[in-house]
């Protein structure tokens, strides 16, 4: 463990149990500080249904993240050949789609949401089936694009989807693996 990351604490997932965290969720996803979440608006039945047609579908998975077994952030990923980006580019074989959100806070900790995206892609380069994983932030979220580009993604193009314009983003394991050991 780097120092970086002992300073941080234990970062660990579990699967999302849609009906246990919705109200857990419903603050973080309606809080101002998660406006590219785009579910200001939700109700907490709205974050419940949400999640629970999420652990339905074999395309799309949810886990809550724990910070020292507290939980602290959200990791969705998605086969993006069958959710989200069908149609907007070509997928290839060991292809992963992702979104995170770290829970809002009024006393944040330098380095955490770094060390948040770190400990996902980790996670998700530890299924050997993954080869990329693939994102889709807004256009307009400069704070996740330098994230994603301090673990190694590299913007492809902008694109079009039905709530939003996307920057479509890319990282191989390698390119993680070259940006995390810098």
């Amino acid at each position: 463990m780097s120092t970086a990351a002992a300073k941080i604490g234990a970062l660990t997932l579990r699967p999302l149990d849609p009906l246990k965290d919705a109200e857990l969720l419903h603050g973080w996803v309606t809080h101002p500080k998660s406006a590219f979440w785009m579910m200001q608006d939700a109700s907490l039945v709205d974050v419940e249904r949400a999640y629970m047609e999420m652990a339905a579908d074999e395309h799309h998975h949810a886990y809550l993240g724990l910070h020292d077994g507290v939980p602290a952030f959200l990791m969705e990923k998605y086969d993006p050949a069958h959710r989200e980006l069908v149609g907007l580019y070509e997928p290839e074989p060991g292809d992963v789609g992702m979104h995170f959100l770290v829970a809002p806070t009024d006393r944040p900790l330098h380095g955490f949401t770094r060390a948040v995206i770190t400990a996902v892609m980790t996670e998700l380069f530890a299924d050997p089936a993954t080869a990329r994983v693939v994102v889709e932030p807004d256009v307009g979220n400069k704070a996740v694009h330098a994230l994603n580009a301090a673990v190694g993604f590299v913007p492809e193009r902008e694109i079009r989807k039905p709530e939003k314009r996307a920057l479509l983003s890319f990282c191989t394991r390698e390119q993680f693996e070259e940006a995390v050991s810098a």
